[in-house]
């Protein structure tokens, strides 16, 4: 675990949401340290998280934290990086990482580790005599290992195993013997006993470190919707030292391994997210404001909307590498966030359970419209052809809007194009899917379950910080896999179900909610299905407004809607023949409905596991054919 460390120290104020940023595409995680008060029943596999009985005022420190972050550090942070140059802020971190040897060499020291403190000193010479102060590193381009090692990774080889969860100000996640650790290492730092000229090097240092990663934490931050318990799960793991066991303990499930591969599925430019433009638009039927992102071409170019996943916001990863994907094709492309994201839920549903999918449609149409109008105002134009990429959920919910685009309000905006990617067909049976992978682990025997899925996710957590690593990422055995996927499922209909009643509580949930104390509320909705959150919360609420179960199940079925997908042309769908959503029924209703010109079926790839594949990016692209018109391409070749 050499490489987890310096991605999870918190010795760097906030970097443990830098880590966390690797892991919330796959699953939220949690650690073996301690059990939570929270007792599973026979169907409820939940890791087991720290212990957070200082909730309240950990959630207080975070929000003021999460504050300076977007208010000062992000917004300063983008002028300290277009003013000085990368080389300069590279040399300033060499400079900060090297005055601090010193507490380096006493913990391999306590350590035992002898090696490291040859290393380590050896470092430390050839840095500051020919790398001029450390402000250049000859030491590794001669091959002179690191040797990390910090107080707090002491503490831990002396046994102390932390218990409480601890939210620092400034320095954000923490616990107890991180907290001791901080403790030392600041005073083992020879920049805090010298005066205060000297001393401001050591905050220069620390600022360029946040400076460098500014623009993740915010991405976290906005993409969660609840930061706060996302930062605990990943320090509950993402902070041991201590390696999980990474043996396979049975067979492999492809489709669900393809699908974790999505974890690593990012803008291959790093600076794609900073070029974001990000605007918030008034929706008519709430009243309240949406945000969204966008990517405009310099030129005349057709408007590519993404529809994310379910859950996902407009600034994830999956939308913003598709969105870059688009733009270096000469589209321009806007980034919303998903219907069933409590952001969309808060500002831009009428409906205060997201499950019907003729309501759910409209509140994303309409929200779409006033993006569009927004566009046109910059702009000044209405040239440009339009179209909808819908990515799993984002693609039901495209596809929805294809079958209406006949009928469809004239103040609302269609589309020239309907592009579902990896779409289900059968919400039913993708629900009862996910719902059967989350509960997989009861396969176990019961005297080790809790145990093995506490090393599921610390291999998830280990997997996820290190994925950039080299070396062939970790594999998980086919309960493993199932049970990751389906984990990330159940903690995104917590969400859901925890915004919606924060907003409305209908009664339902036995335990009182708390936008400060959300552990106990949240303990029992992991404890509720898909099909709870459909027969005890959504069905009663729509049947009070005069739909039936029936019905919307009804359109939770794209079978349902043969004859009207049938006379579509608009619509494109390019699927996997492995996606575990969609049975060999499914595809072959697909393959049956549509043409060949219209249906794209790759072999493999799990459920949106494959959108980094070259191939994938140019059928995507493919799909769009036909959407420029001679006046963009004349516009784009200048």
């Amino acid at each position: 675990m050499k490489h987890l460390r310096p991605l999870i120290s918190c010795h760097l104020p906030f970097t443990a949401i830098f880590a966390a940023c690797f892991l919330t595409a796959c699953s939220p995680l949690s650690r073996d340290h301690s059990a939570s008060s929270f007792t599973p029943d026979s169907k409820t596999t939940t890791p087991q998280f720290i212990k957070d009985p200082y909730e309240r005022v950990n959630r207080g420190i975070w929000a003021a934290n999460e504050g300076l972050l977007k208010g000062v550090i992000h917004p300063s942070a983008k002028v300290y990086r277009a003013t000085l140059p990368k080389p300069v802020r590279g040399s300033i971190g060499k400079f900060s990482h090297n005055i601090t040897y010193p507490g380096r060499l006493v913990n391999n020291l306590l350590q035992g580790r002898w090696a490291g403190m040859k290393n380590e000193t050896l470092r430390f010479v050839s840095n500051s005599t020919v790398g001029i102060g450390g402000l250049f590193d000859p030491a590794t381009r001669w091959g002179i290992a690191r040797s990390q090692a910090d107080s707090n990774q002491t503490l831990s080889k002396w046994g102390w195993r932390p218990e409480t969860y601890v939210m620092l100000p400034l320095l954000g996640p923490s616990d107890e013997r991180n907290t001791v650790g901080i403790i030392a290492d600041r005073a083992l730092n020879p920049l805090n006993h010298l005066n205060s000229p000297y001393r401001s090097a050591s905050f220069l240092g620390t600022y360029n470190r946040l400076a460098g990663r500014s623009e993740m934490a915010r991405q976290l931050v906005k993409i969660e919707p609840d930061s706060y318990s996302i930062l605990k799960y990943a320090w509950t793991y993402g902070s041991k030292y201590e390696q999980p066991d990474l043996a396979l303990k049975g067979p492999l499930d492809l489709a669900c391994l393809q699908t974790l591969g999505a974890v690593s599925i990012a803008p291959k430019d790093r600076n794609f997210l900073a070029s974001t433009r990000e605007v918030k638009i008034k929706i008519p039927t709430t009243g309240r404001k949406l945000q969204f992102n966008y990517w405009l071409q310099p030129h005349s170019a057709p408007l590519v909307y993404i529809l994310p996943g379910l859950n996902s916001h407009s600034l994830s990863n999956l939308p913003l590498a598709l969105a870059e994907n688009l733009y270096n094709e000469g589209y321009s492309v806007v980034s919303t966030t998903s219907v069933f994201h409590p952001e969309f839920m808060a500002k831009a549903s009428t409906a205060d359970l997201p499950i019907y999918a003729p309501s759910d449609s409209r509140d994303l149409l309409i929200a779409v419209t006033e993006m569009d109008k927004y566009l046109v105002r910059k702009r000044g134009q209405h040239s440009e052809k339009r179209a909808l990429v819908g990515m799993s959920m984002g693609g039901f919910i495209a596809l929805n809007l294809a079958i209406r685009d006949e009928k469809s309000d004239p103040n609302l905006m269609k589309f020239d194009r309907y592009v579902a990617i990896n779409t289900p067909v059968d919400m039913v049976h993708s629900s009862k899917l996910v719902d059967r992978f989350v509960r997989a682990p009861l396969a176990w025997p019961a005297k080790e379950r809790q145990a093995r899925i506490n090393n599921t996710v610390h291999k998830a957590t280990a997997n996820g910080i290190l994925s950039r690593r080299e070396g062939p990422p970790i594999m998980f055995d086919k309960i493993e896999s199932q049970y990751l996927v389906g984990l990330s499922f159940r903690f995104g209909l917590r969400d859901i179900i925890y915004s919606s009643q924060i907003r409305n509580d209908r009664g339902v949930l036995q335990t009182p909610l708390s936008a400060w104390k959300r552990e106990p509320v949240y303990n029992e909705i992991m404890t509720y299905t898909y099909d709870d959150y459909f027969y005890k919360l959504a069905a009663p609420y729509y049947q009070e407004r005069g739909i039936s179960a029936k019905e919307i199940l009804r359109h939770a079925n794209l079978r349902n809607h043969t004859q009207k997908l049938r006379r579509q042309p608009k619509i494109r769908i390019l699927t996997n023949r492995n996606d575990f959503m969609l049975p060999a029924k499914d595809l072959k209703w697909l393959q049956s409905t549509f043409s060949s010109s219209q249906l794209t079926v790759f072999p493999e790839g799990g459920h949106l596991g494959n959108l980094n594949d070259p191939t994938v990016e140019k059928a995507i692209i493919k799909a769009l054919d036909g959407l420029k018109d001679q006046a963009s391409l004349r516009s784009a070749s200048k």
